[in-house]
This record gives C-alpha cells, structure tokens and sequence, in this order.
C-alpha cells in the first residue's frame, strides 16, 4: 500500500478575476472568515497524512510564505499582552512534522508547467496537487475531500481526479472527461480535453481542484509542449497519462465553491460564517434580518 506524503500547490496567478484586491496580495491569502483559502488547502492536506507541502510559487508571493513561517516580532507581542489564545492560533498553523518548500516558476506557463517544477522534490513518488480557489467544504466530522481521495489512491494505486457536473454552457471553464463506469464511487477516464466549447463537450463532467498523480505525468508533462493558451497544460498531460495508465474519476462528498469568481468566494465566505462557533449565532441572525429586509 502507497501512502501519498506529498503535495502540490500551484500559487503562482495573478487573480486577475478579483482585481484590485489581488494587485498588491495573492488571491490566496484572501480570507474566508479568519483564515486565508491557502490554508483551509493546506489543512486539507494535512488531513490526508500529507507532511510534505511544495508551494509553486511567482511573484507578489512572498505573504503565503510569511504566513507559514515563524513570526517572531508578532508571537512576542501577543505573549506580552496575555492574548495566549490568539497566540496558539498563529504557532500552530502547521504541525511540526510538516514541511513547507517553496519552488518559483519563471514564467507563467500554465497549470502543467507548475506541476512539473515540483519534478525535483516529488521525484518517483504519487502526490496530490491542491488549487486553493477551490474550497471544499464537507459535513463535520465526515472526511475531508483529500482524505476520501488519498483513502482510494491507497486501495486503487490509480491517478484520480476529482469532478462534479457543471451547466453545459460552462464546459469552456473546465477540463471535461468522458468517463465510463468501473466502481460504485470511481469511474474510468476515457479522455480528457482542455476547456471544450459547450457544443463539443463529451460531456458535462468537469475535474475541479484535486488531483492525486501517479508520477508517470512528468514525463507526460515534458513532452506534450504547450497548448491551449501557449501553456503547459495539465491536462494535456493527464490525456497523454491516460494512453499509458488508468486514471478515475471521483464523484467526491462535499460542497464546492469556486473562489476564484465573486460569487463563489461570497458563497464560501457566507457558509463558513455560517459555521463558525464564534460569529455564526449573530451572523445566523443577520442573513435572516436581510432576508426579511429584502421582502419588505
């Protein structure tokens, strides 16, 4: 049995979507409720046994990487003002037995490109690639996506994909697989394409943020050249991965909100609010103030 230990995080885009919050801080570290959406991806992460998080890393980056290190001057003024609770939020972000490695890619050549820079820490091994735009929300104590995807990578050995159906006139955001049945939870991906306009889709089964590879796709990487756009294209390197191994796709548990567009980052930010034990009591009370104001 194959545990996956290690984790990708491609943070090098520029959020041109959320413009001009993201002028001056990554879209990552835009917060839902009180913590930033590159942590709840790597807690999830986490979660799933993983103690290896390599962060693919561009300019205008370096608060992702302030946030996971040490803060000396702030953990000391908190000790001093007696905020001991405030204080164990901030050291223990990660546990200790994590390690962070930041990677910089040169240019932004695509999402295939940044998982291919991972090449030299990831090696022979699987690994998952988490995208922090999107937030995977899931029942209270029911297992995090990662972890129901990393519990199938152990039993099936497979690359695994994770996908929801989406409105066909959104293929064209999306890479979309034609899928065909092999278990009750996983299907078999027959192909795989880039963006499809919604009258070519082969379907409406859309791969969303988490991946688990098997380590064939680097090379797969390293030979497709660039595509749609003039970049690397993940999934031109899952199409080439799939002429060589089987690779599934996993109808996950769990809710999911695009944060990278307006509305799916409010969405998360009003469900999480939601469910915060500190504020969701007044804020449960506010949404149905406004909803009453609304009929008014």
């Amino acid at each position: 049995m194959t545990k996956v230990t290690k984790a990708v995080f491609p943070v090098a885009g520029l959020g041109s979507r959320f413009l001009p919050a993201t002028k001056a801080q990554p879209k990552e570290m835009l917060p839902v409720v009180d913590k930033p959406l590159i942590q709840y991806a790597v807690e999830e992460a986490v979660s799933a046994g993983i103690n290896e998080l390599i962060f693919i890393t561009g300019r205008n980056k370096r608060a992702i990487e302030d946030h996971f290190d040490k803060a000396y001057e702030l953990e000391t003024e908190l000790e001093a003002a007696g905020k001991l609770k405030l204080l164990g939020f901030i050291q223990n972000i990660l546990p200790k037995n994590v390690n962070c490695i930041y990677i910089r890619q040169p240019e932004p050549l695509g999402l295939g490109h940044a998982v291919l820079c991972a090449k030299p820490v990831v090696g022979n091994e699987p690994f998952a690639v988490l995208l922090a735009d999107d937030f995977m929300n899931v029942r209270e104590n029911h297992p995090t996506v990662l972890q129901q995807m990393t519990g199938l990578y152990e039993k099936e050995s497979k690359s695994i994909l994770a996908v929801q159906e989406v409105e066909r006139q959104d293929t064209k955001q999306y890479g979309i697989v034609d899928a065909s049945p092999y278990r009750t939870d996983l299907e078999f991906v027959n192909a795989i394409v880039e963006k499809p306009d919604p009258a070519n889709a082969p379907s409406t089964l859309a791969v969303v943020g988490r991946y688990i590879l098997n380590p064939g796709i680097f090379d797969c990487l390293e030979k497709i050249g660039k595509g749609s756009g003039g970049e690397i294209q993940l999934t031109d390197g899952i199409s080439k991965l799939i002429e060589k191994e089987d690779v599934c796709a996993y109808h996950f548990e769990g809710q999911r909100f695009d944060c990278g567009s307006k509305i799916g980052y409010l969405k998360a930010t009003v469900t999480m609010g939601l469910k915060h034990p500190e504020v969701m009591s007044e804020f449960r009370r506010f949404i149905a103030d406004a909803h009453l104001m609304e009929k008014e």
